[in-house]
């Protein structure tokens, strides 16, 4: 119902077009640079233990399946890396190798942000599980309190992204860095991973974005 509001259009349908956008040019963005071996021959796991252990990170790399599932899990200090990362050996593998290692050489400095960020993944799942039904409840059943308890638990969700977005810029540079003084690519490569990271860095940009525009539209209809 919500997509023939006029409010919805105008507030969350051009969000979404930009969230869109991000993932089509994040993934061409990849696809491209995919294609451009680096001239070290080394691959993205190979990249990803050299960053992280010139960053003073001990770590595990492991293979994990599914297209861009690339992750640092802070618990267990590993890396799971999709296996076109983790045996690639082009410019992408190396720069998404290389962000991953960059999450884990701030775990292993204590980054703030990232360990505030962690502390904020049990809420974020129970309210990203449930909001809209608890909020869809309180329309049908016309309990404004029950709305409201459905855009706190949304509104978590919202806040998890925004302190995202300085994680992964942080750890883009972190990754960037260490492939430079490293010396893991070569000048005029890391111009490509500067490309592919910032193409990834802006899909969370828009979505975050794409979700401030639904909170802003449910608190609205909230209240009328």
């Amino acid at each position: 119902m919500f997509l023939f509001d006029p409010l919805y259009l105008i507030i969350v349908m051009p969000t979404m077009l930009l969230a869109l956008w991000a993932s089509w040019r994040v993934k061409s963005t990849f696809a491209r640079f995919s294609q451009v071996g680096v001239r070290s021959g080394m691959t993205g796991a190979e990249a990803a233990a050299a960053v992280a252990r010139a960053g003073g990170a001990i770590v595990t790399i492991e293979r994990h399946q599914g297209f861009l599932s690339d992750h640092y899990d802070p618990r267990s200090k590993t890396l799971r890396l999709s296996p076109d990362v983790y045996d690639g050996r082009s410019i992408s593998s190396i720069a998404v190798a290389a962000h991953e290692a960059g999450h884990s050489i701030q775990d292993a400095t204590g980054y703030a942000m990232l360990n505030f960020r962690s502390k904020m993944v049990p809420v974020t799942q129970i309210g990203s599980n449930i909001w809209m039904y608890v909020f869809l409840a309180g329309l049908v059943f016309r309990m404004p309190a029950l709305q409201d308890v459905g855009i706190v638990l949304f509104g978590a969700v919202v806040l998890f992204q925004l302190v995202t977005l300085p994680v992964e810029f942080d750890a883009s540079k972190r990754a960037l860095a260490a492939l430079e003084q490293q010396g893991l690519l070569a000048g005029d490569e890391i111009g490509g991973a500067r490309a592919v990271l910032g193409a990834a860095a802006l899909t969370y940009v828009a979505g975050f974005v794409a979700s401030l525009g639904q909170l802003i539209y449910f608190f609205l209809i909230s209240r009328d």
